[in-house]
């Protein structure tokens, strides 16, 4: 079983910061890309960041330059440090990441349960 578990979550001000980090655990053979996806009420699950296995990554055009996402591959964590906070980012944050398990050899997508974030102006 592999399991994506995050944390970091939490109520800030807007022009605040917060970081999020997931940590992926069980039985894993390799990890390639990883990211965050963020969904607000009523909208739609959308794609904020994501970095691959050498660390190429891509953002959201509503994030750049306020966000950064990086990983420890020797951690198997992907981290999402959120700058310059807006209202207009509230929403669950999800984890996602392709991964092969051990007991395969396909890469399978898995999700973490999403944490919340919420950002008062």
């Amino acid at each position: 079983q592999v399991q994506l578990v995050e944390s970091g979550g939490g109520l800030v001000q807007a022009g605040g910061s917060l970081r999020l980090s997931c940590a992926a655990s069980g039985s894993i053979s390799s990890i390639h890309r990883m990211g965050w996806y963020r969904q607000a009420p009523g909208k739609q699950r959308e794609l904020v960041a994501e970095v691959t296995s050498g660390g190429r990554t891509n953002y959201a055009d509503s994030v750049k330059g306020r966000f950064t996402v990086s990983r420890d591959n020797a951690k198997n964590t992907v981290y999402l440090q959120m700058n310059s906070l807006k209202p207009e980012d509230t929403a669950v944050y999800y984890c996602n990441a392709e991964i092969t398990p051990r007991t395969g050899y396909l890469a399978h997508n898995y999700w973490g349960q999403g944490t919340q974030v919420t950002v008062s102006s």
